[in-house]
């Protein structure tokens, strides 16, 4: 397994939630790295994304000012702070990553590689 989602769980509206990734891919501190997520009988959806320089950070309209992406190159981790949650935020959360930069950061087929998914359940 290159990458392993961890972190989720039931949270109450409103709280918080971090959940990371760890990656055991050689140079993935040069990749970029994304997160999205599959609420319960949707399609999957992108939620954010980082280049490898930590310089460039992309979120969706619903997370912004919401969540925070960031990264720990030295332990090849990427992270995802969620606060404020709400209930729409529940999902299945995957992290992905390339080494090559996506045509767009939303574009689930331009991530190579994928973790297998971590639940996260917001109650209301």
């Amino acid at each position: 397994v290159q990458l392993q989602a961890s972190g989720g769980g039931l949270v109450q509206a409103g709280g918080s939630l971090r959940l990371a990734c760890t990656s055991s891919i050689s140079g993935f501190s040069t990749y970029v790295v994304a997160w999205f997520r599959q609420p319960p009988g949707k399609r999957r959806q992108y939620v954010a994304a980082m280049r490898y320089n930590s310089g460039a950070r992309d979120y969706a309209d619903s997370v912004k000012d919401r969540f925070t992406i960031s990264r720990d190159n030295v332990k090849n981790e990427v992270y995802l702070e969620m606060t404020n949650l709400k209930p729409e935020d529940s999902a299945v959360y995957f992290c992905a990553a390339d080494q090559y930069p996506p045509a767009a950061y939303y574009v689930q087929g331009d991530y190579s590689k994928w973790g297998q998914g971590t639940l996260v359940t917001v109650s209301s």
